[in-house]
Parts: structure tokens; sequence; C-alpha cells
């Protein structure tokens, strides 16, 4: 081996990737990866025809791009093993863990959710053990905008950290090493990736985010995020529905600062009419990802007494407007 190909086994040390969920979130990333030249297959059902076809095209504030020669397979016993899974379909179709990550599962793979909300590394620990998840979360504005159309406008950094069950809220993850070899991996593929020391502290600041945008966005008939900042006392709600998350993380033992949700209100500012994913779910008909984002939220802010009134109503009101067609 070269020297040369030594560093880039140490930059790369997962040979081969499967994405799965190739829209807005694992398109991007996915083709980031690709275009870097790692060996990268995606698991894709409407898209396929197209992608197999034309390829993936990404229009990208940091550089469009198009891959004319795109790795795709219908089902993964296509595929076969592979030594990292990046998880990144909507939490809907969850139930269908066990049948389409298995047949890419040899005994050292890792897998990698980029997933909304909580309870996903739960379940997929449940399914395949904790030694092999990783939950990753990723701020950046991106839309699939047609079939192997990925639309990047701003941010795109991924937060890392490795799934520890029943993790004290002062103890960093355990599995350091695994944590490097995948933000190298990341890094590696020109993605602004950087691993936390605690991955449920993480998870509650995205959903700082999360909670009001994507819900308010629903509740008020499905409109951008500009339109939610430039509606009269919207701000004020928006700002008690963060502080409210705040508050729960607060009793899980992980601060979140109040500049942090200042941050948050003004980095949105900044996305203009950035059309949230739930909001583009509910507006054009498909299953929304309400349990992860609200629900489990809900539950662990009511199993550790915290009083979460403005969440409580939020989910009442999204619930409302999906009459009941929801997930």
């Amino acid at each position: 081996m070269t020297e040369k190909s030594e560093e880039n086994s140490e930059l790369q040390p997962f040979k081969r990737i499967a994405v799965v969920g190739a829209g807005a979130v694992g398109g991007y990333y996915g083709a980031r990866l690709a275009q870097a030249g790692q060996d990268v297959t995606f698991l894709l059902r409407s898209d396929y025809e197209h992608v197999r076809q034309h390829g993936l095209n990404v229009q990208s504030v940091a550089g469009d791009f198009h891959l004319p020669d795109v790795q795709c397979v219908r089902d993964t016993r296509e595929l076969g093993p592979v030594d990292l899974v990046l998880m990144a379909w909507k939490t809907t179709s969850n139930h269908l863990y066990e049948e389409v990550i298995s047949p890419l599962l040899h005994d050292e793979t890792l897998v990698l959710t980029l997933q909304n909300g909580l309870g996903n590394c739960e379940l997929l620990a449940d399914l395949f053990g904790p030694q092999r998840v990783f939950g990753g979360l990723c701020f950046i504005c991106s839309n699939r905008v047609a079939p192997g159309e990925i639309r990047h406008t701003a941010s795109g950094q991924v937060r890392v950290g490795k799934y520890q069950a029943d993790q004290p809220s002062d103890v960093p993850s355990a599995g350091s090493e695994k944590l490097e070899a995948v933000v190298s991996q990341l890094r590696h593929g020109g993605i602004d990736c950087r691993g936390v020391a605690n991955l449920e502290h993480a998870q509650w600041m995205k959903l700082v985010w999360n909670i009001p945008f994507n819900g308010l966005a629903i509740s008020e008939g499905g409109v951008d995020t500009q339109t939610l900042l430039e509606t009269s006392g919207m701000e004020g709600r928006i700002r008690k529905i963060m502080h409210e998350v705040q508050a729960v993380a607060a009793a899980l033992g992980h601060e979140i600062e109040d500049h942090f949700i200042d941050q948050q209100v003004e980095v949105t500012r900044t996305m203009k009419a950035y059309r949230p994913s739930s909001m583009i779910d509910f507006v054009e008909g498909r299953q929304v990802e309400v349990d992860a984002i609200w629900r489990e939220p809900f539950r662990r802010a009511q199993a550790l007494g915290v009083e979460v009134p403005e969440i409580e109503r939020l989910l009442g009101q999204i619930e409302i407007r999906l009459g009941g067609d929801y997930s």
C-alpha cells in the first residue's frame, strides 16, 4: 500500500456505504460522499428509474454538481452487507427498519441515523444492538424538488454522537474511536461534521428549532418560516415553545443557554421563505413525522413532570390539521 493510499484508508475507514432514504437529507449527503469518490449505493424506490438513467443533480450554495453514474438498488438484498449505513428516510417508515437494514449488516457494520426527532436510536439499538448505533443531527436547508433533484440552500453541518442507553447526562458517550471514524468519513466527503460527547444533549438542541418551526408551519396551514416570523405575535410563541424544550432538556441534565434560542431565531430570519420538511409533507399529502418530532418529546416531558403547555397545544393543533392522517 502506498503512503497516499494509507492516508486515504485512514480518512475513509468504511469501504462500502449504503444510503437508505435518498431524499432531501440522504440524497444530499450521500451525493457529497459519492462526489468525493466514496463507494456509495442508494436505496431508491420512486426515483430509481430516473436516477439510474439521468443520475443525481445537486444545486447547492456550496457548489452545484451532477453525478451521472449513480450506484442504486431497489432492494437492500441486491446490495448485501456494507460497512456504514446512513439511515435518512422519514421516521414514518421506521416499522420497516428490520426488513430493510438486516441485509446490509455484517458483524462490524455501523448504522448512522440522520432522522428527525427522538426514538430512532432506541429502536435501532433494540433491533440490531446498541454497539452499532450512532445519531446524526443535520443542520441544513435542503429539499428534494423533483426526482433525482436536490436543492441545498443553506447550512449543512452534521453533529454525530454515539448512542448509549441509560447514559447519565454528565458522562460522554462510549465508542470514541468509532465516532472518530464516522466523523472522518463524512469530513473526507466534504461534509462539515463534528462529533459530540453527548448525543441526547445534541438531540434536544436540534428540537429547539424543529418543534416550533416544523410544527407551526403545519398548524398555520402550510406556511414558510418567513411568514411565521412576520406574523404578529408568532415570534413570541416560537420563543415560548423553545424555552419549554430548553426546560425539558434541563430536567435531563442538559443545559441549553438562552443565547442559543436567540441564535436559532436570527438564523431562521436569514433563511427567508424556507419550507420546513414537515410542512412540505403536510401540503403534499404525505405522512408527517408527528410521533418522533412532537409526541415523543411531549411524552418525555410528562414522564419528567415538566409542564409544556405550548408544546401540548401545538401537538393538538397539528393533530387537528392532519385529521388523524399521521404516524
